[in-house]
């Protein structure tokens, strides 16, 4: 069984990352996958979330948002609708995109959109979650 796993993590605009890692933490669309080196293939859904991985002793963290991931024994495919490294994602900024995003849910009881309110909120969150553990 290898010791890593090529990791490439994409989205219509960019790649974010193209290197080998010891496992990656994707957030799906029905909850967070675990992948190491020799995984099954699977295809899947990205769900909205901070997606993880370990170079050696370092982990990196990227707020993902939507897409498609691909799984195969040495090779992960991440291609993300949108993707923000950990380290580009200004904290306050952030928090403050997330209470915004939390007062619009509250005000999709008296009417609007609630999907997207939640979707909004959703990745605010990752976006807090991601820029906290870089």
């Amino acid at each position: 069984m290898p010791d890593l796993i090529e990791l490439e993590v994409a989205t219509p605009d960019r790649e974010l990352v193209h290197e080998k890692v010891a496992e990656v933490q994707v957030p799906g669309k029905d909850g967070y996958l675990g992948i190491l080196p020799g995984h099954a293939p699977l295809l899947g859904l990205l769900g909205t979330g901070a997606l993880s991985y370990a170079v050696g002793s370092q982990r990196h963290v990227i707020a993902i948002h939507g897409g498609f991931l691909e799984v195969l024994p040495e090779h992960v495919r991440v291609l993300a609708n949108q993707a923000d490294r950990a380290e580009d994602i200004d904290l306050e900024r952030a928090r403050t995109a997330l209470a915004q995003a939390q007062e619009q849910v509250a005000a999709t009881a008296s009417g609007g959109d609630p999907e997207a309110a939640l979707d909004a909120l959703a990745l605010a969150q990752a976006r807090v979650t991601a820029a906290e553990q870089k």
